[in-house]
């Protein structure tokens, strides 16, 4: 009897290993990810503008299989994926129209929101085009919208989501700061208003945080990943403004959404 139970562990082990060789393993991790059902919405951010290779069925929503929700989909095999973030999206256009796919069954929600409800396309627009005092000033505006009014939009969108998926993870995710302040950018914005701009971003993803975290969701932040990414660093993950893609501006590339949301996303989920 001692023989045979050395014999039996014995090829336990060897068919442990065998299984590790053959990738066996791997495939029954696969397996585990397979069960998720993930669910992706938000604005451009979440669609991929900026990344390109859109998705022509997408229309003006730009969805790319750039942008990180395919990107992590493709990596992990879940059981379903759909992707419904669309460019130009406010807080509204999500509980109208992004949610229809989310169930009890969802395992995994993933979004960025909030920056076009405050007013972010406008600000960089005053930003470039009129005077600083201008420029900071509509900064503080933006920076009073994201006080006083984002977090009851925030908390009808959270709310809307824990309501059709209860039993989700939820991964909300902000937004990176778009200047390396004195970096190599030797025209454009002065340096006050980057740093207006830059801070307008922590300011948004602040009160994001906040919100995320009251409603028990993750908050992922994606300023460490792009620190050293930024416009007017040496190697940039945002696009400057571009006058021939006006959308694409500050917007993150396909490198912002592998190396800089990916990651963020990969390490909340």
């Amino acid at each position: 009897m001692k023989t045979s139970r050395s014999a039996a562990l014995v090829s336990s082990l060897l068919l442990g290993a065998a299984l590790t060789l053959t990738g066996a393993g791997a495939a029954q991790a696969d397996s585990s990810a397979a069960a998720v059902d993930y669910v992706a919405l938000g604005d451009s951010y979440s669609s991929g503008v900026g990344a390109g290779a859109y998705d022509a069925t997408s229309g003006s929503c730009k969805r790319t299989t750039r942008a990180y929700p395919a990107l992590w989909a493709a990596a992990n095999s879940p059981s379903s994926f759909a992707f419904t973030a669309c460019s130009g999206a406010r807080t509204g256009d999500v509980t109208a129209n992004q949610l229809g796919p989310l169930t009890s069954g969802t395992d995994l929600v993933s979004l960025t929101i909030g920056g076009n409800d405050a007013g972010f396309a406008d600000v960089m627009t005053t930003c470039v085009l009129q005077s600083e005092a201008t420029c900071v000033a509509r900064v503080d505006e933006a920076k009073r919208f994201v006080d006083t009014t984002l977090p009851g939009r925030l908390d009808s969108v959270y709310s809307a989501i824990r309501a059709k998926a209860p039993s989700a993870r939820v991964v909300v995710l902000g937004y990176p700061r778009f200047y390396k302040l004195g970096g190599s950018c030797v025209a454009g914005l002065t340096e006050n208003e980057r740093r207006a701009i830059n801070g307008a971003a922590d300011h948004l993803n602040t009160a994001t945080a906040k919100r995320a975290a009251d409603h028990g969701f993750t908050f992922g932040d994606v300023v460490p990943t792009f620190t050293g990414h930024e416009i007017c660093s040496g190697a940039p993950w945002l696009h400057s403004v571009n006058w021939v893609n006006i959308g694409e501006s500050y917007h993150p590339t396909a490198g912002g959404q592998s190396g800089g949301y990916l990651p963020a996303f990969r390490n909340a989920v």
